[in-house]
């Protein structure tokens, strides 16, 4: 029967049909796989065990070869010739193939020595044997790179690094040096760094120097010679090594007075801040001013002084984030004396208008303090100052202001009570400090601060054209009209720590401060040294709090803080008990009395001063040796605060702290606090605190004690 061939389209069909069925996916049982894979497997192991064999292979012929090359090969019947005594004679592979001389060569053989000769002539009757090449031993330092070359066994195997290995690797293999053993050369164009490196910051021990000198120092002259040439290179091209207190401030460079903020651990920002303060002799204070500052006695400035009044002086509003017990009065004190001086004259037809200065504190004894200080610049230059803060008659404050003040001291509640009555007016005032803005905020007189801010003049200050403000006005049809403004005020803001309601505070009545810090904002003094000890219930508070003040280490005056005013009360007592002279400060006194304790402290009439948070800031008593936390702060700001009544003015305290298990919420982060302090140790009861490992929230402590109890 006679086939007829398939048609293209039935050919098409069926190619169309068969790339269909490949194109399904095709499902193999389990067995399948699995026989599918022991297959692939095989076929692998089989590849390995081929690669593996012709390696084994190939080793062992290229061994062979070695071993032949090093293998003598010479006639028993004659001895062989050295080698070095013919030295035009090949030694290669291509010598050995060379058995025979060759008929047609047109050199002659080389001549035998002679007492291969003399053997010759004894036995002239048979003729010499040819002798065959020779082929000298091998060394084994020659063996060994042979085998190193071709078969590379000398080379370590590497390890391999995983993944999960650390980041970085420093191993290396001493085959990838390839360094030769002589120096470097010289490089050409380097520029010489001075002051904590030269060459890319590496000291290359001058070789460089001396090289490009050119004046052929010896090899022991090269180090001794490196110093002085850079020295005079860098001389000639401007570069200065002298240390910022060994030149004249015309002389001082960027990278002196960078060098010069990081000794004094200052930062500050807000662009175009001015060069911080060498000395009083080189500000740019008034001289009147000056002469006050030789009068009062101070002999340095501090570090917030020395970056805060030249700022001060360009009469910029400024945000001071430093410590306490840093000297942030006559921070903001001499440039606010500065600003007065240039505004017209106190008369009787401007006194009624208030005052040209305002500077607001959290509590009367702080702002006591600025008044006590601020009389000491303020009197010399005929300037009033007037306290005005809450436990004292208003009639008496109004019989104070009669004569009216350059300059007036409040507390926010005060002030806003004198304002409401109509007994002041803030007309003309143009300079606002306010000091411990966070603990204001904290005390809750944010509200009081907006009051009185509002309080203030809006008109622009004359001549402040420059660097105005724009705000963006309605208009007419949905429009927005800019309109420019000038400052209203200078204000300054100083503050230990910045919590968001203070941030608020700034963002709204400064303009563009200039914002420093002086070291880590919020951070305890590093010249306090802490300590905490558990110490659970009153009676063995007591008796450890007497063992360390009897121990006789601790020199009065000591303040003890406690956190209720019946406490207070109670410890003070035990302390009289004692015989010592303790005095008392907590809001249960009034003004005089809190004055008379912190007098009694000062003079020495009291040895100890039992006080709450009150007295945790602003209150300065200089040489306080000793804090006692005999209940510890509820918070961590608190903490820093009270321990930051000792070790002020660069001298030394101590710092000792009661625990309890009821303590927990601060735990975590006074072991942070300590940790960071450079002259304190964490105590490995702390450390080990299941409280201190984590930080532990109210409600936490709530849903634990909850628990608990249930």
């Amino acid at each position: 029967m006679r086939t007829e061939p398939l048609s293209i389209e039935s050919l098409l069909v069926k190619q169309k049909e068969e790339k269909e069925a490949a194109a399904k996916p095709k499902f193999l049982t389990r067995e399948e796989r699995a026989q599918i894979a022991i297959a692939k497997r095989a076929a692998e192991l089989r590849d390995q065990r081929e690669r593996g064999e012709k390696a084994r292979a190939d080793r062992d012929a290229l061994e062979r070869e070695a071993d032949e090359l090093n293998r003598p090969r010479h006639s028993s019947s004659s001895r062989c010739t050295p080698i070095h005594a013919f030295p035009n004679v090949p030694t290669g592979p291509r010598a050995d193939r060379q058995k025979q001389p060759s008929s047609s060569s047109s050199m002659p053989p080389p001549p035998l020595p002679s007492h291969i000769t003399s053997t010759s002539n004894t036995s002239a009757s048979s003729p010499p044997p040819t002798p065959a090449p020779y082929v000298p031993p091998m060394s084994t330092d020659d063996l060994s790179a042979i085998r190193a070359r071709y078969l590379g066994v000398d080379k370590k195997k590497r390890k391999i690094r995983k993944m999960n290995d650390r980041k970085f690797v420093f191993d290396w293999d001493a085959q990838d040096d390839t360094f030769s053993g002589d120096p470097p050369p010289a490089r050409q164009g380097a520029q010489v760094m001075f002051g904590r490196g030269r060459l890319a910051g590496m000291d290359d021990g001058g070789v460089a120097e001396a090289g490009r000198s050119g004046r052929g120092a010896g090899a022991g002259e090269a180090p001794n010679m490196a110093d002085a040439l850079e020295r005079r290179k860098a001389a000639k091209s401007g570069i200065d090594e002298r240390h910022w207190s060994e030149k004249p401030l015309e002389e001082m460079k960027e990278r002196d007075w960078r060098i010069f903020r990081e000794d004094f651990s200052i930062a500050a920002r807000g662009g175009q801040i001015p060069h911080p303060l060498r000395s009083w002799q080189e500000s740019a204070i008034p001289k009147e001013l000056l002469d006050i500052v030789d009068k009062v006695g101070y002999k340095e400035p501090s570090a917030i002084q020395r970056q805060a009044i030249p700022i001060g002086l360009q009469n910029r509003d400024i945000i001071g984030i430093a410590e306490t017990g840093s000297g942030k009065t006559a921070a903001f004190v001499i440039p606010m004396l500065a600003f007065i001086s240039s505004m017209p004259p106190f008369t009787d037809d401007i006194r009624h208008l208030g005052p040209y200065a305002l500077i607001l504190a959290p509590t009367r004894e702080l702002a006591q303090q600025i008044e006590s200080e601020a009389r000491k610049f303020a009197a010399p230059l005929g300037f009033t100052c007037v306290s005005i803060v809450g436990g004292r008659a208003v009639e008496e404050q109004q019989f104070n202001l009669r004569e009216g003040a350059e300059i007036i001291i409040a507390t926010p509640g005060r002030l806003k009570d004198v304002l409401e009555r109509h007994v002041l007016v803030l007309s003309q005032c143009r300079y606002i400090v306010m000091d411990e803005a966070d603990r204001m905020v904290h005390l809750g007189f944010e509200a009081d601060l907006l009051f009185i801010l509002d309080k203030l003049p809006s008109e622009t200050m004359a001549g402040e054209d420059e660097g105005m403000d724009v705000d963006m006005v309605g208009g007419g049809e949905g429009e927005y009209v800019a309109v420019k403004r000038g400052r209203t005020r200078v204000t300054t803001l100083f503050s230990a720590t910045m919590p968001p309601a203070v941030e608020r505070l700034a963002r709204k009545y400064l303009k563009r401060p200039a914002i420093i810090t002086i070291g880590e904002a919020g951070r305890a003094v590093d010249t306090v040294e802490q300590r905490v000890e558990f110490v659970s219930g009153d009676e063995k508070k007591r008796q450890r709090m007497l063992e360390i003040l009897n121990s006789g280490q601790y020199p009065s005056p000591i303040i003890v803080f406690v956190n209720q005013k019946k406490t207070a009360d109670m410890v003070a007592k035990d302390l009289s008990r004692a015989g010592w002279g303790a005095a008392t400060l907590h809001s249960g006194k009034n003004q005089e009395q809190r004055e008379a304790s912190l007098q009694a402290l000062r003079s020495g009439e009291s040895d100890i001063l039992v006080a709450t948070d009150l007295a945790g800031r602003g209150i300065d008593v200089q040489d306080v040796s000793l804090v006692i936390n005999y209940q510890m702060a509820g918070t961590i700001e608190a903490y820093v605060h009270r321990i930051g009544r000792t070790g002020r003015a660069g001298k030394q305290g101590t710092a000792i702290t009661f625990l309890t298990n009821d303590d927990d919420e601060v735990m975590y982060d006074l072991k942070n606090e300590i940790s960071k302090s450079p002259v304190s140790k964490v105590p490995n009861e702390l450390a080990r605190h299941e409280s201190a490992q984590h930080r532990v929230s109210r409600e936490m402590k709530r849903k634990r004690d909850a628990d608990d109890l249930g």
